[in-house]
């Protein structure tokens, strides 16, 4: 094993646990609308969800293949791992209980309540009894395990109700024991609610309320509530491909395969006596740090539906007061986005802007003579896409579409194999990728030809193309008519339909091959500034920060005294401050209202300073193992706009957190008490009715960025 500096970096997944814990913090802060505060619990819950599938899966895989393949971060072994996530684990789960426990106090005086059967009142639980004869019921299928009935598969996150059941004399010595399983099917809803209120009670807990009723002439000894989450991370790798086969039909394929993986974790509701479920344990093959109890609801996912079932009169005080996704004072809506952008970039900032200016982009393409193709790829879409529509939209006005799907999107595989089908159906040409490399960049460009001329629009952005997203995922949308980043939009979609990963560009970094030595290049700059008693300054916003290569030379800069400061969202396993090593880097985090999903690289001070937008964190997943785009912001008031609003994020005080020299979130004390994500929502909604008295005025952008500036001298 190669030897390694391990005291300015931490584990990548003990850091991932720290940020979910960040989220769980939000649901506990009282300046949160209640409503808001238990999202934020189904969020954190979610998150925590995919995390097990995914890396603890691939951990666990790990262990069965390469129990030597070592953290680069820590030394540690992958079982030494998933240890460390299974002891940080628990404690998350008593947290969340608590605030779980809090936040359904505090609702109960606005009449919301969710009960248990044996708390209800006469007309609750008649209501409640003759709903479950009448349609609960008839659907389920109870099972009995013994030697002519073996364990049966459990589906990854399948509600199950578990009990020991008791059969023949009372006395113990002359009964005999067996496991009763009552699997809740998908086809019933989470809950019921009672009629004309808003209180209401779980599907588990009203099927657990009656498991004596279904398993008729057994006594219910022992009953709980279990789930089990297995392995989601498929090594696609360790599967290959026929030479004959479909590749759509293989996804599909895998998609079967990943329903029936490994245990990796088994979470209790209500209780866990082990003296009952060490056989549940056992057939799962789990041992006892893998299984969790809870005592609020194993799924949270109902939560996102109950709010929105509410009445307006209920939910105005209790959730955050509606914001819509403003059009930009950079386009007029009256005049073609092409002839506006051959006079200038536009720059949009999801969810303050909406994503509208990009389907209009879209569909005057899909509709304009002029226009002969339009090539764009695609991660990860809505199940309602606009971006869907307006391709087909093209295709029926005879223009050459090409879409890179990647079907390998992580549980949105089955939605982009639906779309793959449709558009290939209509006409399109559509490309998968590479076989070892995801396609996770973000770029649409436009090919039009004008007066014998041919000319390239391109979009870059750092999210999806997905309009449900943009509304939520802080993101930047970069429009504009360069050639020179056109030039390199053509040579990157015929690189992706000749498989070539090996392409030169002028403008782009792209990754696995030019991303990230071009980054660590121009980190050597700063290092060299530094060392010539030059002003030298690095400021990234990312979700993760994992590369270690980037690390180190992130580290190395620090030692050379440039300046660096970073907004990273998520996981962070370089640890700031400490002394001689790391002590010139400062990491924000914010955790707010929206998520923070832009990805922004710059490099040096003043005039100099070179800055890229990017679909790509500064992940090893991400700089080796995916194809990613960084594209440079040569506009002047883009540029500009785009500092200023790492400026303000980090001067977030309210919703940021500072990462200390432990590796740990802390409360940032400042005089400002700015909430960043407030500030934009404000900001996009005043440049709006400024443009009505302004819309004439050229320098409109450069005098917002002057008003900004003002705002923090």
């Amino acid at each position: 094993m190669k030897k390694r500096d391990y005291s300015y970096t931490q584990n990548r997944e003990l850091s991932w646990l720290k940020f979910d814990d960040r989220v769980l913090k939000e649901a506990k802060d009282n300046t949160v609308p209640l409503l808001e505060r238990l999202n934020f619990i189904s969020i954190f819950t979610s998150n925590l969800d995919e995390f097990y599938m995914v890396r603890c899966g691939s951990l666990f895989d790990l262990t069965l293949i390469d129990e030597d393949d070592w953290d680069n971060k820590t030394g540690w072994s992958p079982q030494e791992q998933l240890d460390a996530i299974f002891k940080a684990t628990k404690p998350l789960y008593e947290e969340r209980d608590l605030i779980f426990d809090e936040i359904a106090k505090d609702l109960r005086k606005y009449g919301i309540v969710k009960h248990n059967f044996n708390e209800l009142n006469s007309k609750f639980r008649q209501y409640a009894t003759q709903y479950f004869y009448e349609n609960v019921a008839p659907l389920l299928s109870p099972q009995i395990i013994d030697s002519y009935h073996p364990f049966p598969h459990m589906a990854n996150k399948k509600l199950y109700i578990y009990c020991i059941l008791e059969r023949g004399a009372s006395k113990k010595k002359n009964s005999k024991e067996y496991i009763g399983l009552i699997p809740i099917p998908y086809s019933l809803p989470d809950y019921v609610k009672f009629p004309d209120t808003n209180e209401f009670i779980l599907m588990e807990d009203l099927i657990y309320a009656f498991a004596e009723g279904i398993f008729t002439n057994y006594r219910v000894k022992y009953r709980t509530v279990a789930a089990v989450t297995r392995n989601a991370d498929i090594n696609l790798q360790d599967t290959p491909i026929d030479e004959d086969e479909d590749y759509r039909h293989f996804m599909k394929n895998i998609l079967k395969k990943r329903k029936r993986l490994s245990p990796i974790r088994l979470e209790f509701y209500k209780s866990n006596d082990s003296t009952y479920t060490k056989y549940l344990r056992k057939e799962l093959g789990l041992h006892k740090n893998q299984v969790f109890l809870t005592q609020s609801p194993i799924n949270l996912d109902f939560i996102h539906d109950f709010i929105k079932e509410l009445p307006g009169d209920v939910t105005d005080d209790l959730t955050f007061l509606e914001f819509t996704p403003q059009r930009t004072s950079q386009i007029d809506p009256n005049k073609s986005l092409f002839k506006q952008l051959d006079k200038k970039d536009i720059l949009l900032f999801y969810p303050y802007q909406t994503m509208d200016h990009f389907l209009d982009f879209l569909k005057e393409a899909a509709n304009d003579p002029e226009v002969l193709s339009i090539k764009i790829t695609l991660y990860r879409v809505a199940r309602t896409s606009r971006v869907i529509k307006y391709l087909i939209e093209a295709l029926d006005n005879d223009k050459e579409v090409t879409v890179l799907i990647e079907l390998r999107a992580r549980f949105d595989e089955k939605n982009n194999i639906h779309y793959a089908e449709l558009l290939e159906e209509a006409g399109c040409q559509i490309l998968y990728g590479f076989v070892d490399y995801k396609v996770h960049s973000k770029i649409c460009t436009v090919t039009k030809k004008h007066n014998g001329t041919i000319k390239q629009y391109t979009q870059i952005g750092t999210g999806n193309y997905n309009e449900k997203t943009a509304r939520l995922y802080v993101d930047y949308c970069y429009l504009t008519s360069n050639q020179e980043i056109g030039d390199d939009a053509t040579e990157f979609f015929k690189n992706l339909a000749l498989a070539n990963l090996q392409g030169h560009y002028n403008k782009f970094l792209v990754a696995p091959t030019s991303l990230r030595s071009g980054i660590m290049n121009l980190i050597d700059k700063e290092i060299a500034k530094a060392k010539n008693n030059q002003p030298a300054e690095i400021l990234m916003k990312m979700n993760s920060f994992t590369d270690r290569r980037i690390i180190d030379k992130i580290a190395k800069a620090s030692k050379a005294g440039v300046t660096v400061k970073m907004i990273i969202r998520g996981i962070c396993c370089i640890i700031p401050g400490l002394k001689d090593k790391t002590d010139n880097i400062e990491i924000r985090g914010i955790v707010g209202r929206y998520l923070e999903h832009s990805r922004v690289y710059a490099f040096g001070v003043g005039e100099d300073r070179i800055l890229y937008i990017s679909s790509a964190d500064m992940m090893t997943r991400n700089t080796a193992k995916r194809v990613e785009i960084a594209c440079p912001i040569e506009d002047k008031a883009i540029k500009a706009r785009i500092l200023e609003d790492l400026d303000i994020m980090l001067k977030d005080d309210i919703k940021g957190r500072r990462i200390n020299s432990d590796g740990d979130y802390e409360c940032i004390q400042q005089a400002r008490h700015i909430n960043s994500q407030e500030f934009f929502q404000q900001r996009a909604i005043d440049e709006m009715k400024d443009v009505k008295v302004k819309k004439d005025n050229p320098n409109f952008l450069n005098s917002i960025v002057d008003k900004i500036k003002s705002i923090f001298n």
